[in-house]
């Protein structure tokens, strides 16, 4: 029985590892993407019915997909301590939701999330998301630091250009959002030449704080994320050719040095060897 078991499961696993059954569930995920798209016109109800057989029939094929994938899966407990099986599995139950009733909103949303699972059957997304969520403490000090400059120059505006337009510099919160709107080039040269008509200097303060956000923070922000995912795309190699790190070395350096060990150990023998065969 256990051999029966274990060819089935070895079966399975070379189903869900094969690209052409890759390839069909990618397929079908930008089928549902376009399901839920085409949901949002008006169409006729054959249309809409038809529409309605499809997604019934792609939901069914998610549940089967993930269950040969939790099937293959070589040790079933540690299935759920991935984060992409979790996220897999929370978008497949909640395609589950009877789309009728008073839930049709909630059933709709959530098979809008149905998309993502793109994300986690394309190696290359994967490693996209990783990324952002590995750079995510780090740019976390750089936007820190971003909110102090916005609020330090907030705090100016609305004390300084509050009389000029109550509107966009009323108060803090208000003059956050008009830097929000010059960091992000919005128009930003009306909101200046209107305080330049009554402060003519204060020009200064708009070039000083694009400079500090959208050519130094935001470049920082950049610069880390690319970091990040260069040091996402060295593990990912390594790890497809096999190594690990040891010692902060590529493992693949000390595998030629332990063969290089062996090899001199070799040489050692063959040449004791032969010193004692001269002697005999």
């Amino acid at each position: 029985m256990s051999s029966q078991v274990l060819s089935i499961q070895q079966t399975l696993k070379k189903i869900d590892s094969s690209k052409i059954f890759q390839g069909i569930v990618i397929t079908v995920i930008i089928l549902s993407a376009l399901l839920v798209g085409a949901k949002t016109h008006n169409l006729p109800e054959s249309a809409i019915y038809a529409l309605g057989i499809m997604d019934i029939a792609v939901t069914i094929f998610f549940v089967i997909e993930l269950t040969i994938r939790f099937l293959a899966y070589p040790e079933k407990s540690k299935f759920f301590k991935s984060g992409w099986n979790i996220f897999d599995t929370l978008i497949v139950i909640g395609s589950l939701i009877p789309a009728g009733g008073s839930g049709v909103l909630i059933a709709r949303l959530l098979r809008v999330f149905r998309v993502l699972r793109l994300v986690s059957m394309v190696p290359e997304l994967r490693l996209l998301i990783n990324a952002l969520i590995t750079a995510i403490p780090r740019m976390g000090y750089i936007a820190l630091l971003m909110f102090v400059i916005f609020y330090i120059y907030a705090a100016i505006g609305s004390i300084v250009f509050h009389e000029i337009n109550e509107v966009l510099w009323g108060d803090v919160s208000i003059s956050m959002l008009t830097l929000f709107r010059v960091a992000t080039f919005e128009d930003w040269t009306d909101v200046m030449y209107e305080t330049m008509a009554v402060y003519p200097i204060s020009w200064v303060y708009y070039l000083t704080f694009i400079f500090l956000t959208a050519f130094i923070f935001l470049n920082m922000m950049v610069g880390t994320i690319l970091d990040v995912m260069t040091e996402e795309h060295n593990n990912q190699r390594a790890l497809d050719h096999g190594e690990s790190k040891e010692g902060g070395e590529p493992a693949s350096r000390a595998q030629i040095e332990k063969l290089e060990a062996e090899l001199t150990e070799i040489k050692t023998l063959l040449k004791s060897y032969g010193e004692q065969k001269t002697k005999i």
